[in-house]
C-alpha cells in the first residue's frame, strides 16, 4: 500500500519500517536525557539526504491531510524543526495546500532584517513541526515566540511518540518521574492539539509481526522498557 492511500495504523507502520531501514531508528543501550537505559533510539538527524527528507515530509504531509487537525501556517523551532518545518511545508505545497512557514533562530539577529524570527509573519493558528518530545520545554518556547508576534500555537506534530513518563525536577533540584507524558503535558496542560506519525505501541506492533529475527529479537526488552516507563 503507497502511503498516500494508507490509513493511519497503516502509515505509522510504513513509517516504523523506513526508519528502521535508514538507520534513524535503532537497538541497542541508549541513555535519555532523563538518565534512563533504553533499548531503542530515534535520532532524526539521520534523515540525511534528499531521498530520505523527501519521503519523511510525505509521511508528516500525510498524516496532516488525512487528520482533522486545523492551522494555517507551520513553525520549525530551531534547530531540527527547521528542515523539518521547511520540507513538509514543501510537500504539503505539492500535494495542494500550500501554506506559510516560519522558524525562529537560537539567537536573535542584530544586523540586516534583525531579530530571532525568519519567514512569513506569524499568523492565525500555528501548527509547530518537531521530531519528538521529551520535556516540552521546545514547545513552551515556540508558545511564547508565537503569542508574542500576536498568533496563536495552536497543535503540533510530530515523528514519534515516545509514550513514557517526562522528568521534572523537584524542590532538591532532583530528577524525579512524573505520571504523564510530555505530549500529554502539552495536550492537557499548554493546550494544544498533538498528532504523531508513529508512537512507541507502532513500533511494539511492528516488532511483534516482524518476520525478520533481527528485529523481532528486540521485542522483550522495548515491551519491558514500556511496562516500566510508559504512559497510557
Amino acid at each position: 500500500m503507497d502511503e498516500q492511500d494508507a490509513a493511519p495504523t497503516d502509515l505509522a507502520q510504513a513509517f516504523i519500517r523506513f526508519s528502521l531501514e535508514s538507520g534513524v531508528l535503532r537497538f541497542g543501550e541508549f541513555k535519555t536525557k532523563a538518565g534512563r537505559l533504553s533499548p531503542y533510539f530515534f535520532n532524526a538527524g539521520l534523515f540525511d539526504d534528499g531521498a530520505k527528507l523527501a519521503r519523511l515530509a510525505h509521511f508528516y504531509a500525510q498524516l496532516l491531510i488525512s487528520s482533522d487537525m486545523e492551522f494555517d501556517m507551520l513553525f520549525g523551532p530551531a534547530y531540527k524543526g527547521i528542515p523539518l518545518g521547511a520540507v513538509v511545508a514543501a510537500e504539503l505545497a505539492r500535494l495542494g495546500r500550500n501554506v506559510p512557514f516560519a522558524y525562529n533562530r537560537k539567537e536573535a539577529k542584530d544586523h540586516g532584517e534583525g531579530g530571532s524570527l525568519v519567514g512569513a509573519p506569524l499568523r492565525g493558528r500555528v501548527l509547530i513541526v518537531d521530531d519528538v518530545m521529551s520535556a516540552g520545554t521546545a514547545v513552551r518556547e515556540s508558545i511564547r515566540l508565537i503569542e508574542a508576534a500576536g498568533a496563536r500555537a495552536h497543535a503540533v506534530v510530530i515523528a514519534l511518540d515516545r509514550q513514557e513518563m517526562a522528568t521534572e525536577l523537584d524542590a532538591h533540584g532532583l530528577a524525579r518521574d512524573v505520571p504523564h507524558s510530555a505530549v500529554q503535558y502539552v495536550r492537557e496542560t499548554l493546550g494544544l492539539q498533538v498528532r504523531a506519525v508513529a508512537q512507541l505501541d507502532d513500533l511494539l506492533a511492528f516488532l511483534q509481526n516482524s518476520a525478520d529475527p533481527a528485529w523481532a529479537e528486540h521485542l522483550p526488552a522495548v515491551h519491558a522498557y514500556r511496562q516500566r516507563y510508559g504512559v497510557i
